[in-house]
């Protein structure tokens, strides 16, 4: 009679019978990786003898137990770093950025059972995916997995209202959440935004809601979602123009008085919201109760244009304020004066927008009077229809405080040789004199000839397209001035022409240096084309463009 060993072993398979054979010969230390490499099981290894005929003591049992997790978090990990990899994504375990993939409703789904293996997951963007829209539960209902997440991005995904409805649902999964981004999503508007109401955790410190259609309606609802966020300090609904209409009906008003109560707010983007002078009633009114705020933007609501005197009377409230952005809102010159009246009182601000506005331009000397020029970083005047009265303003005291503060300078005078003698640039990085060829050869041989520039990094002196002119007359006073411009890197001389000799001196003094320079190679014909080419001993490093 056969005994019950050799019975055993006859039903066992071939691959079984070997494997056998391999274990007995291995210590127990030495199976546990066998067993993971060669099981296609995601539940753990290949079991051993004694489990397999019922003879293994617990001890083991326990052992192959945690065995079996550690290999099912491994094969997990693997599933995400393949998911990545094939959207063409690096792997992170705090921060999962899907943005741009073409991702599908599959795909999400897909990506949903992976949460799992992301415990430590805090930053998730799946931005410009617009073929998930209608399939987000998918996602929201494993949420429960990452509830560490703390900045959540979903711009551009096509959601509706059950995705909004689903989000809301699941955010109680996630109440460490910081940053909620939903823009460029049209579907949220019409009412969806209902689905978040209640629902946002208290902790949230940005909401972005940029481009979503929202409409007076939506504005209400918005207003009781931000008067449940103490620690709210980012707000911004841009480019949703039907937010501000119908102020009667007390949309926007809501939203407006609901300020009241986000006081640590320091960011307010309003831009191209439809605002009405009324509105600016409304939101000057809470103005008061934002001592944090340090950022406002209204620009391109050009019907606030007869209503701003509304909101300048409580503007002097914001001692914070640091950037206030009014370009393209149509700002008539007594507008701009009551405006004016009250700069004085924003002792913090560095960059004002007043671009776009065609008045502008005729009441820039009491502009710049007004500003704090100690501290300004910017100040954009393009498309302003400056004239030649506004240039007294923008005269020496107003480049030393701004641009040069900035280490940014723009040749708009004359004179900028004296300022460079009294060492006022001493300190600049950056120097754009392109597109100036009314200047001179006086002029630019006085200029390099007054140095002061001894920090310069950059320097541009390229001229008009399709312009030519020669610079031999003053070529020699800027090689003379290249041992005092050690910081330099950058030398742009695009359309200007020499001879072959200055040329290759110039070319020989820069490749010493390894300064890039930007200068258009001779040709036969006369015709030049833009080349950009380094003087660095790598040739490889030149490249040509068009």
């Amino acid at each position: 009679m056969e005994s019950a060993e050799t019975r055993a072993s006859q039903r066992r398979s071939p691959l079984d019978l070997i494997m056998n054979q391999i274990r007995r010969k291995r210590t127990a230390a030495d199976r546990k990786p066998l067993g993971r490499f060669l099981s296609r099981d995601r539940t753990g290894g290949i079991p051993e003898d004694g489990e397999t005929e019922g003879t293994g003591d617990r001890g083991q049992r326990g052992q192959s137990s945690g065995v079996a997790v550690e290999t099912e978090r491994d094969v997990g990990w693997g599933g995400v770093c393949v998911f990545l990899q094939r959207s063409g994504k690096k792997s992170d375990p705090r921060s999962l950025s899907l943005a741009h993939c073409d991702l599908t409703a599959t795909d999400l789904l897909e990506l949903a059972t992976l949460l799992q293996f992301l415990p430590q997951l805090e930053e998730v963007d799946v931005s410009w995916n617009d073929l998930i829209g209608g399939s987000l539960k998918a996602l929201t209902t494993h949420l429960q997995h990452v509830g560490g997440i703390r900045k959540l991005r979903l711009c551009s995904c096509r959601l509706d209202a059950d995705d909004v409805t689903a989000l809301g649902d699941a955010l109680d999964c996630v109440p460490l959440l910081e940053i909620l981004d939903l823009s460029w999503n049209s579907g949220i508007g019409g009412g969806a935004l209902q689905g978040l109401l209640g629902k946002l955790p208290p902790p949230l410190r940005e909401l972005h809601l940029v481009a979503c259609q929202l409409t007076a309606a939506d504005a209400a609802v918005l207003g009781g979602m931000v008067s449940s966020l103490p620690r709210l300090t980012v707000l911004d609904v841009s480019c949703n123009p039907q937010l501000a209409q119908d102020v009667d009906a007390g949309g926007f008003r809501a939203l407006a008085s609901s300020l009241c109560h986000a006081a640590s707010l320091t960011t307010l983007r309003l831009q191209a919201c439809g605002l009405t002078p009324d509105s600016l009633d409304s939101l000057g009114g809470s103005l008061c109760c934002l001592p944090a705020l340090r950022e406002l933007d209204l620009s391109s609501n050009k019907g606030l244009a007869g209503g701003l005197n509304r909101l300048t009377l409580h503007l002097a409230h914001l001692t914070h304020l640091e950037s206030l952005d009014l370009h393209l809102c149509c700002l008539k010159r007594p507008r701009c004066w009551k405006l004016f009246q009250v700069l004085p009182c924003l002792t913090m601000l560095a960059e004002l927008d007043v671009s776009s506005n065609q008045h502008a331009g005729g009441v820039l000397h009491p502009l710049v009077s007004a500003l704090p020029l100690t501290q300004m970083r910017r100040l954009p005047l393009n498309s302003c229809s400056l004239n030649q009265e506004s240039f007294p303003a923008l005269g020496t005291s107003y480049i030393l405080h701004i641009l040069i503060r900035s280490r940014v300078f723009i040749l708009v005078l004359s004179g900028a040789a004296a300022v460079c003698r009294r060492g006022f640039l001493s300190s600049l990085r950056l120097l754009d004199l392109s597109y100036n060829g009314s200047v001179g050869d006086d002029g630019w041989t006085a200029l390099w000839a007054a140095g002061g520039l001894g920090s310069l990094e950059d320097l541009d002196l390229s001229l008009r397209p399709w312009s030519r002119a020669p610079c031999s007359a003053w070529l020699p006073a800027l090689l003379g001035a290249l041992p005092r411009l050690p910081a330099l890197t950058r030398l742009a001389l695009q359309r200007w022409t020499a001879g072959s000799r200055d040329r290759k001196q110039l070319d020989h003094c820069l490749r010493k240096r390894g300064v890039l320079l930007e200068w258009d190679p001779p040709s036969a014909d006369g015709a030049a084309s833009s080349f950009k080419a380094t003087n660095r001993e790598s040739p490889e490093e030149s490249r040509l463009e068009e």
